[in-house]
């Protein structure tokens, strides 16, 4: 059941890593179709595609199976989307296992009070259809964007993601005129990008497929719809949603003219009427088996040789012509004149012969002296007042023939008048009325025809409505036209509705509501395409009546008109001249804007707002040799319209600088040539904005640019880089300024692409580094020398060792030393020699290790104030004469550590100390790789020569215990890629030594672990869970008086078992 709910209760996803996938994602891939994969995948920057199926598939078993709790299926589930109302709807299919179930609606984790759709001035509603489930957010913003979820109970079963661009249509949608069975175009350019935009046909959303193409530029701002193979159904308005905003234009569908004749011309008016007229033509044939059994009952039977008999309709033909049937029976005989009837396919093709009763069942032609008809009678509806005429044709004029009405004989005093030219027999009705109507027949030597004469009027407006009706309908572009006509209620009316002579469909933006005895057209957001004529048609049998009004949509005006003429243009005026819109917008144009943009600038300024009865302005504020480009706009009392665009115009005549001196080669190298020139005598006239440089290739007569007259060298030197190793060129320079690049100067010197000989030269060399013990040792030297040098390396002045490994490329050597040890140190020497001479360099190598701590801290007081600090010092000293020490003092005054003396290379300093103060302090072994752990030295102070007081305390309290485990681990399934914390809580004194195990494997020195011990605090944490991070992990505490433990295990989601 649907119920509205008022609780602002809210679901918190997650926060995302930095590395992670959005949790929104898998959400909204969850509820997406296949063919929507790779645009969400793109919407979030997913691009592991194969990873992302395998994760799906996991993770909608899993939903699959939480959803089955709830309900029975979910199917047809349609994403969010906004359509040309202006509302944003999603729908899907769901049948719930409960019917009491509720359903919720969250937008980004926030719980939506939402309606059941019977009140549209909510802003949520959900609308439910049997099992079909719809909601929509009424008044879309920008704010209403967001991830909306729908839950039963606490089970999700359906995510989509609503994406609103802030956008607006930079290029709005154009009218589109199109041939049967040819493409169409509709293009918009929106003001920033968007993956995706709505498209509509007649307010129904489309998707690309066979009908329909489309089409997104690779910057996202330009997106095209392309309607394949137009028919005639597909005319009426099409739109593009892009966000909160639309566009919208009209699709005309002209008929083929090649293809008239070849299967419509010739067809009826539609399956109704065909239809209808087939029940007619039923009713007709009761009516005439009727009266054949009644002549047959008086005696016209007689042996049967005067009998009607009915064919089998099988002798029609695919023309429309009745057939001939086979021989009758009537009630009592077997009869020898058979009446056939044809083919009602010739009711469609717009023609119904009458019946023809003939000797044999045969009309004859004449030809053996038997009289028959070449054409019968046919049905006509006659107006009321009118004349009407009934006509047949004999094969022969030798005979005459008798009229009947209702099987009554007629003659001229009857009020008809009847007629005999040849072969040819009429009868006219003067001034129809309702008594004429009937069965006409014409018979002759035993051969007859009928047809049915109906009488009637045709259809009428009322005369008030007809006149206001006549009046134009004026409205402005976006507003809503209306049409109503009335008339007289009719059975068997047909009404129509006609805009510029194509007729109009309910559906879309039409809307046609038919009474009966009225009829009310709208036409929704009116475009100015649709002005025109409006026209609407009421048909019944005996005609048609038509009432016309025209429907005028005020809107902007169209771009002025005409290739824009540029009278004059001197140094510092221009003329332009253009024409009058094409479409004035319904209203007279009133003014006309112009702007005026710089080339090379961004902006655009406005430089001239004239009346309309000038279609001239001269601009009198440009510069001489720069160019503008102009824009025209039309503007009316409903707006401004498009601008008309000018090609770049220069003011003034084209004045170009003179060619520079020829460029000099500063230097020349393999990948580089340095060239420097000055700049011309003569600048034109304007400012020289920069220079165009050309190469020739030796041999070769083609000049290539290296770079564009729009990006001209700034300065008077170049680099030219796009030369190949030892191959020769020559150059020249050209001046650019406003009118463009002038005469090239003359070609320098041929020079050679190589690098000139040069001694070896080291490139920021390092000359002392220091290695960790047990790493290796990597001395990386950049160089530049030409020809290549020699390279040799030296330790302490002999060659470097066979097992090193030395690594030579172009302008770099590198020396390896694998797994170094304390006897790699020394001086590491590079020489490197060619035929310009030799260069050496020198690099001091250090190999240590983290210093051990320095021995015993003693102190000793000689002189009141000073105390002596001595200690032992530390191992590494005798391997390692960088080795030194840092004293730090922690006082009870200021009870913080601080450094006293640093860099001693003696085991002995002197310190100023404080009466009635308490001391520690600590000495540290300290190298190139840092500090070693201190030694603390006993207290001194006030306290070190107190007088112990006697206690009565027979025995000391011990604080020490084994550890114990206060918090123990616990266990952790986090998905593959997603980190992971552990943590527990020991106890013990003295402190115990915590391992962390992994599978029964220390980890307390691996690094793809980060392992902390904060007062007891125990924690280990994990970056991102690989599937090799599965199984047991082990926490040991262990001191001198036992040892505890604690294990637990992490299973890591998705990890194949």
């Amino acid at each position: 059941m649907l119920k509205k709910t008022k609780i602002a209760k809210k679901r918190k996803e997650k926060p995302k890593k930095e590395g992670e996938i959005d949790p929104k994602f898998w959400e909204v891939m969850l509820s997406a179709k296949k063919s929507d994969y790779e645009r969400v995948c793109h919407e979030f920057g997913v691009t592991d595609y194969r990873w992302m199926l395998k994760q799906l598939n996991l993770k909608k078993k899993e939903r699959e199976d939480e959803q089955a709790k709830v309900v029975e299926k979910v199917d047809n589930m349609k994403p969010i989307e906004i359509n040309t109302s202006g509302r944003a709807e999603f729908e899907f299919d769901m049948k719930l296992n409960d019917p009491n179930s509720k359903i919720f609606v969250y937008k980004n984790g926030d719980m939506l009070d939402f309606g059941d759709g019977s009140d549209d001035s909510s802003k949520h509603n959900m609308k439910k259809t049997g099992d079909k489930y719809l909601f929509s957010v009424n008044n879309v913003s920008l704010n209403d964007g967001g991830l909306y979820q729908v839950d039963v109970e606490d089970v999700n079963v359906f995510s989509t993601n609503f994406t609103i661009p802030d956008v607006e249509f930079n290029g709005m949608l154009k009218d589109a005129e199109a041939v049967e069975g040819h493409d169409a175009v509709f293009e918009c350019v929106l003001s920033g990008p968007a993956p995706q935009i709505t498209w509509c046909a007649n307010d129904v959303s489309v998707k690309h497929g066979d009908k329909y193409n489309i089409t997104v530029s690779e910057d996202k701002l330009t997106h095209k719809l392309t309607v394949k193979d137009c028919k005639l159904d597909d005319k009426g308005v099409y739109t593009a949603i892009a966000g909160i905003k639309s566009s919208r234009a009209t699709l005309a569908v002209d008929e083929d003219p090649n293809a008239r004749g070849k299967g419509r011309g010739g067809v009826g008016e539609g399956t109704n009427d065909l239809a209808r007229r087939l029940a007619d033509d039923q009713a007709r044939l009761q009516r005439e088996k009727d009266e054949a059994s009644r002549r047959t009952k008086s005696g016209d039977g007689g042996d049967g040789s005067g009998g009607l008999g009915f064919g089998d309709s099988s002798g029609g033909d695919e023309r429309g012509k009745s057939g001939l049937g086979g021989e009758g029976t009537n009630s009592d005989a077997s009869g020898q004149h058979g009446m056939g009837r044809g083919d009602l396919v010739a009711d469609e093709l717009g023609g119904m012969e009458s019946d023809v009763v003939g000797s044999s069942g045969t009309a004859g032609d004449g030809t053996d002296g038997k009289v028959g008809f070449a054409n019968g009678l046919s049905d006509i509806n006659a107006l009321r007042g009118k004349s009407a005429e009934l006509v047949c044709t004999l094969n022969t004029d030798k005979v005459d023939g008798v009229w009947y009405k209702n099987g009554e004989k007629l003659t001229s005093t009857d009020g008809v008048t009847i007629s005999k030219d040849s072969c040819t027999h009429k009868i006219i009705i003067q001034n129809c009325n309702d008594t004429d109507a009937g069965l006409y027949e014409f018979e002759v030597n035993g051969c007859r025809t009928q047809a049915m004469v109906r009488v009637g009027d045709l259809p009428e407006f009322d005369p008030d409505a007809w006149q206001k009706f006549s009046n134009p309908v004026m409205v402005k572009a976006g507003q809503n036209a209306s049409f109503k006509m009335s008339f007289p209620p009719e059975a068997s009316l047909e009404i129509k509705w006609f805009k510029k002579g194509s007729k109009l469909h309910d559906g879309g933006s039409v809307k046609v509501l038919n009474k009966s005895n009225h009829s009310h057209l709208q036409i929704k957001d009116c475009l100015r395409s649709d002005t025109g004529e409006i026209k609407i048609q009421l048909k019944n049998p005996f005609g048609s009546i038509e009432a016309v009004s025209s429907l005028i949509v005020l809107d902007k005006p169209g771009p002025p008109q005409g290739l824009l003429e540029t009278n004059e243009s001197t140094s510092s005026d221009l003329e332009l001249k253009w024409n009058p819109p094409k479409d004035d917008g319904g209203s007279e144009v009133t003014n006309y804007i112009i702007e005026r943009q710089q080339v090379g600038q961004n902006t655009w300024k406005k430089v001239g707002d004239i009346l309309s009865n000038h279609l001239t302005f001269r601009d009198r504020s440009v510069s001489l040799g720069k160019r503008y480009s102009y824009r025209i706009y039309a503007e009316n009392l409903e707006g401004i319209s498009e601008p008309m665009e000018t090609d770049k115009i220069m003011a003034g005549a084209l004045m170009f600088p003179g060619p520079p001196a020829p460029p000099k080669v500063v230097s020349a190298f393999k990948t580089c040539i340095n060239l420097t020139w000055t700049p011309p005598e003569e600048d034109g006239g304007t400012k020289i904005l920069g220079y165009l440089m050309e190469k020739r290739k030796k041999d070769t007569n083609q000049w290539v640019t290296l770079n564009q007259v729009n990006e001209p060298i700034q300065g008077l030197k170049y680099a030219v880089r796009d030369v190949s190793e030892g191959s020769e060129y020559e150059f020249r320079v050209s001046a650019i300024n406003m009118s463009g690049a002038g005469e090239p100067s003359a070609p320098s010197v041929m020079v050679c692409a190589k690098n000139p000989n040069m001694k070896p030269f080291f490139k920021d060399p390092e000359g002392f580094m220091v290695v960790r013990s047990g790493n290796s040792i990597r001395i990386k030297i950049n160089y530049e020398a030409s020809p290549m040098p020699e390279i040799r390396w030296l330790k302490n002045g002999e060659p470097v060792s066979p097992w090193n490994q030395i690594i030579n490329t172009d302008g770099t050597s590198t020396l390896v030393v694998p797994s170094s040890k304390y006897s790699d140190s020394g001086v590491y020497t590079i020489v490197a020699k060619n035929s310009s001479g030799q260069t050496s360099f020198d690099i001091e190598v250090r190999v240590a290790d983290e210093p051990k701590p320095p021995g015993p801290v003693e102190l000793e007081q000689v002189v009141h104030g000073k105390v002596i600090i001595t200690w032992a010092p530390s191992p590494d000293q005798e391997n390692d004469d960088r080795l030194h020490y840092l004293v730090a003092e922690h006082n009870s005054n200021t009870r913080i550590w601080r450094t006293i003396s640093d860099h001693l290379f003696s085991t002995t300093y002197t310190t100023n100390i404080q009466p009635g103060q308490e001391y520690h302090f600590r000495v540290y072994a300290k190298n190139d790789l840092g500090l070693s752990d201190p030694s603390d030295s006993p207290t001194w102070g006030f306290n070190s020569n107190r007088v112990s007081v006697p206690s009565n305390v027979s025995a000391m309290v011990s604080l020490e215990r084994p550890p114990s485990i206060l918090v123990p681990l616990k266990l952790h399934t986090p998905p593959k890629g997603y980190q992971c914390y552990m943590t527990c809580a020991v106890r013990g004194s003295p402190t115990p030594h915590v391992g962390w195990y992994h599978n029964g494997i220390c980890i307390n020195s691996n690094h793809n672990y980060y392992i902390t011990n904060a007062f007891g605090v125990c924690s280990m944490y994990i970056l991102r869970v690989r599937d090799e991070d599965s199984g047991e992990y082990k926490v040991v505490a262990v001191n001198s008086l036992g040892r505890a433990e604690c294990s637990t295990e992490l299973k890591v989601k998705g990890t194949v078992s």
